[in-house]
């Protein structure tokens, strides 16, 4: 019932949306080939899904590994950075730097250095992913209140001993945070590689249904990237939710 509540003002302004989409498209006459109707949209993912289905796949399993390795890296690159002030001081500039650059630029020069197999794409990714998981889990590991942190040392916990009993869990909240943040950009990065150069993916897909100009098409493959991001959204949600369960039945006991 909560989770209902929690859910039905989105399904109203959404229906709102389309329906309003969807009437103007009638009354104007504005020609498919500019701006389909949501029904057209629809029909379309409808008539092509056996293909929009195989490129979902393709993109999806992409985006699921270059996303695991960068939770893997980012979480190494945290603990370095977090046990080294010198590191943290000299990368975090460079890690902020590496935002800078537009994903519209990186995607062309991925393909151009490694081909148009998996490799650039899983790279990209993992560059797109990778800042906003470093820093939720430095700022985290920053939440821990000093005087917990004291409190442990004067009974002789070590640094590491510190990390890994009060700092760690402590970080949990803003891990959950930056692995959300991140996951919204996984699957558009995924696309903008396959856009830029690929044999499989909804990128490509996009690309050749605009080449065709099939803006209904076009529409239907966003659609299913925007559904494969709420996928993804929601499975992280219900790890959360899973392991904080587990969480606090450990702080209980």
């Amino acid at each position: 019932m909560m989770y209902f509540r929690t859910i039905f003002p989105a399904c109203v302004l959404m229906a709102a949306f389309f329906g309003t989409w969807e009437g103007y498209v009638a009354v104007s006459g504005t020609s498919p080939l500019v701006l389909p109707a949501p029904s057209d949209v629809l029909n379309g993912l409808w008539v092509e899904r056996a293909a929009i289905g195989r490129h979902a796949r393709a993109t999806l399993s992409v985006a699921a590994l270059g996303f695991s390795l960068s939770v893997m890296f980012a979480f190494i690159v945290s603990v370095v950075l977090h046990f080294s002030g010198w590191l943290r001081r000299g990368m975090m500039p460079l890690l902020v730097a590496s935002q800078t650059v537009p994903i519209v630029a990186l995607a062309p020069l991925m393909v151009l250095w490694f081909g148009f197999g998996l490799l650039p794409k899983v790279l990209l990714v993992i560059l797109v992913t990778f800042f906003p998981m470093v820093v939720s889990l430095m700022a985290g590991y920053a939440s821990l209140p000093r005087p917990y942190r004291d409190q442990l040392v004067s009974m002789g916990a070590t640094r590491w001993a510190v990390f890994r009993r009060a700092t760690l869990p402590s970080a949990r909240a803003h891990f959950f945070a930056g692995l959300k943040i991140s996951a919204t950009y996984a699957i558009v990065a995924t696309i903008f590689a396959e856009y830029a150069g690929a044999r499989h993916g909804l990128g490509i897909y996009i690309l050749s249904a605009k080449n065709n100009f099939r803006a209904d098409l076009v529409l239907s493959a966003v659609l299913v990237s925007a559904i494969l991001t709420l996928m993804c959204l929601s499975a992280i949600r219900g790890i959360e939710q899973a392991t904080g369960r587990r969480y606090r039945r450990v702080n209980d006991a």
